[in-house]
């Protein structure tokens, strides 16, 4: 990003010298070196790069204020178009000063900067590394059509961008519909999403306590418009470190397994790892996975014995039970 951004700023674009500059959904490790690190203020509702920002000193939000004004928004250009939309209709509301969009070309880059022209003139744009970035300014114009909004979905609510946006994940179906009728006291569901397994495991009267542990805040936020119940506690943490104050009877999960674009296996497995962890030496862990993602060997690692116990052609269901100590 600060390659690009430092190639705009030679080709014309111009930061204005006071105010905020807001930062929509940066990764992590974004390089900011080309902006001043007291007037950037971060929103990113992803908890790792969340924490990841918040470790290099940066002012980071999971939300901005419904009234924040800046002097100009970079715009960190997401794979999913609905939700780009909605951050670029978030940075013409808030900005006073230019709107700055930068993204890889593999995230759609040329099919938001094409939508764009028909809504604005752009100022300028460049092709650095892969990607583009372009600037404009936007002065009134109605971006309603683009801007965020709650989606109802049979009883339960998402928004753009959050996982499975448009409907149940059949994966997360597929495990809630080989689940045991009750899985003890006290049950955490690991990535909990939108609150789509919460929702079923609290149907389950013998439930007294139910963790939804989520990395993505906006994801959560859906939950907990819908799910009042009182066994029921939110977590916006990152899965992979978060540990609950008592030992869990059961966790269930539907891990994610990309980063990018790119399947990374190690993630699922520090799910597991972290499941292990968390659960009471006679706990267990319900799994769904793709067939191809290598979780067995973690599983028989970190637990004294697993098993498939359903599944069908596109996805398994692992049950792993007894935490070892290695695992632990």
């Amino acid at each position: 990003m600060s390659a690009r951004l430092t190639l705009a700023l030679d080709a014309g674009l111009e930061l204005p010298d006071v105010g905020r500059i807001l930062l929509l959904h940066p990764p992590g490790d974004a390089d900011l070196s080309a902006l001043e690190p007291g007037r950037v203020l971060a929103v990113q509702p992803f908890r790792p790069d969340f924490e990841a920002l918040e470790r290099r000193g940066i002012e980071v939000v999971p939300e901005p204020p419904e009234d924040l004004r800046v002097a100009a928004t970079i715009v960190y250009l997401p794979r999913a178009k609905d939700l780009a939309h909605a951050l670029l209709a978030r940075a013409a509301a808030m900005s006073d000063g230019p709107v700055i969009v930068d993204g890889a070309k593999t995230d759609g880059i040329e099919s938001i900067l094409k939508a764009l022209r028909k809504r604005v003139e752009l100022a300028g744009s460049l092709s650095k590394a892969h990607g583009k970035i372009a600037w404009f300014r936007s002065a009134g114009d109605d971006w309603s059509d683009w801007q965020d909004s709650w989606r109802e979905l049979d009883g339960f609510r998402t928004r753009p961008g959050v996982f499975s946006a448009d409907g149940v994940d059949p994966a997360s179906a597929l495990l809630a519909g080989h689940l045991p009728g009750s899985l003890g006291r006290h049950v955490v569901d690991l990535g909990a999403g939108w609150g789509y397994l919460s929702a079923r495991l609290l149907e389950d009267d013998g439930l007294r306590r139910l963790d939804l542990v989520e990395a993505d805040a906006r994801a959560l936020d859906c939950a907990r418009a819908v799910i009042a119940d009182p066994r029921a506690a939110f977590h916006w943490a990152d899965a992979r470190t978060w540990r609950p104050d008592t030992a869990a009877d059961a966790v269930v999960m539907n891990p994610p397994f990309h980063t990018g674009r790119a399947a990374d296996p190690a993630l699922g497995q520090a799910f597991v790892q972290a499941a292990a962890r968390m659960l009471s030496g006679s706990g267990k862990l319900y799994v769904v996975a793709n067939r191809q993602l290598p979780y067995e060997a973690t599983l028989a690692q970190a637990f004294a014995h697993t098993e498939e116990i359903g599944g069908d052609g596109r996805f398994k269901i692992l049950r792993a039970e007894r935490p070892s100590r290695r695992g632990r």
